[in-house]
């Protein structure tokens, strides 16, 4: 039978939340931004291994009270991208060649254990896996170089990807290994460029990348509504 593991890229700067210190250390609830991302799995009986990939020079990681166990395993293998951080990931699993990874970021803090099993109910029988996304409400302006309006893009059939997004370890590891687009900006663009096409399962908002500094007391807010 197949196994579930999780791969964290976290070996980022988090440069646009203008705070010294990465983004995934920052306070978030009763901790931090990882200590909250990092629960939903651990908790979750489906999930065989976690791996949370920091880069080699991290001196944040220790200072927190999480313990390494069975289960939760820290690689200071951060690479220069997060494809090279995530191939440095699959590289340390001692995974079989048909077991599903699944790649989380480290600052998306609001994933429940409902919307996870979601995700594994609907891609453990899918030939080639897939992707938590939601559809794209609002309408997309394309702007010139001046800051104007060039054109307004047609939203139909758009979505916005999130994580997790999950692949066997074999075909993700083949796609990050012998990339066929330069400097693929999540795991799926990958995998399509090895002609697969990945499957879109629907998302939540709660499930919001933080990316700049408004994002941590929106998301604080939807949670603690839950």
């Amino acid at each position: 039978m197949s196994k579930f593991h999780v791969i964290i890229p976290a070996a980022g700067s988090g440069s646009r939340m203008a705070s010294e210190t990465p983004k995934q250390y920052l306070p978030f609830l009763s901790g931090t931004l990882i200590e909250k991302t990092l629960s939903v799995f651990l908790t979750c009986p489906h999930i065989d291994s976690v791996s949370l990939v920091i880069s080699a020079d991290d001196n944040h990681w220790d200072a927190l009270s999480i313990p390494v166990t069975q289960k939760l395993h820290v690689h200071r293998q951060g690479g220069n991208t997060r494809a090279e951080t995530v191939l440095n990931g699959l590289r340390m699993l001692a995974s079989a060649s048909d077991d599903w990874v699944l790649v989380h970021d480290a600052a998306r803090p609001g994933l429940s254990v409902a919307l996870l099993e979601k995700l594994i109910s609907e891609l453990s029988d899918d030939p080639v896996g897939g992707l938590l996304a939601i559809p794209l409400a609002d309408t997309l302006k394309r702007a010139d170089n001046d800051q104007r309006v060039a054109h307004t893009e047609p939203r139909d059939h758009l979505w916005q990807a999130q994580t997790p997004q999950m692949f066997r370890y074999a075909l993700l590891k083949e796609a990050l290994e012998n990339p066929t687009s330069h400097a693929p900006t999540d795991e799926a663009q990958a995998i399509e460029a090895l002609g697969f096409k990945p499957k879109l399962v629907a998302g939540e908002l709660r499930n919001l990348k933080i990316t700049y500094p408004e994002d941590m007391a929106l998301l604080e807010a939807v949670l603690k509504a839950d």
